[in-house]
């Protein structure tokens, strides 16, 4: 079993407060976890209204298809358009 993990620093851009940035974030998260069926969570910067730290998990057999699917989600929120990537890192863990 190979489980993916991939981090995802987010820069917000028009936004001017925490209710904002909760938009934002919850419309990322939403399109992310039903486009990709992968778990997706806030995990840091939650008190930063420009920021963002974003979590996404996903379990599977092959490395090379769970790594495929994270760098989709990846290209998958640069295209979103709502926030700037600023950083990624994958780690890939086989149990």
């Amino acid at each position: 079993m190979v489980v993916g993990v991939l981090h995802l620093d987010l820069r917000i851009h028009d936004c001017h407060s925490l209710k904002e940035k909760r938009g934002c974030i919850r419309q990322i998260i939403t399109r992310t976890r039903n486009t990709f069926e992968v778990s997706v969570a806030e995990v840091g910067c939650q008190d930063l209204w420009q920021r963002a730290e974003i979590g996404v998990t996903t379990v599977g057999n092959d490395r090379a298809v769970i790594n495929q699917r994270l760098d989709h989600v990846i290209n998958f929120v640069e295209d979103l358009g709502s926030a700037d990537l600023v950083d990624h890192w994958i780690e890939l863990i086989n149990i």
